[in-house]
């Protein structure tokens, strides 16, 4: 199985519009991103990346299969 990596925000945010997300609007302490009735709380954009940990778990939310997310 293929492994995921860290990410930038930026890159983290680009990808989820290649998978038909829209966003990310601010609302709340976090900003979020929708598709359909899905509404996918994102982290903060801060300097750091986010980690394998935090981006499996959102993956897992917005329901992105791990061969999904690492498919172009």
């Amino acid at each position: 199985m293929p492994k995921l990596n860290p990410v930038s925000w930026k890159f983290f945010v680009k990808r989820l519009h290649k998978l038909g997300f829209e966003g990310a609007y601010s609302g709340g302490k976090h900003p979020f991103m929708v598709k359909g009735d899905l509404v996918l709380t994102i982290p903060n954009p801060h300097k750091t990346e986010i980690g394998i940990d935090l981006l499996s778990r959102i993956l897992k939310q917005a329901k992105i299969s791990r061969e999904e997310w690492l498919n172009d």
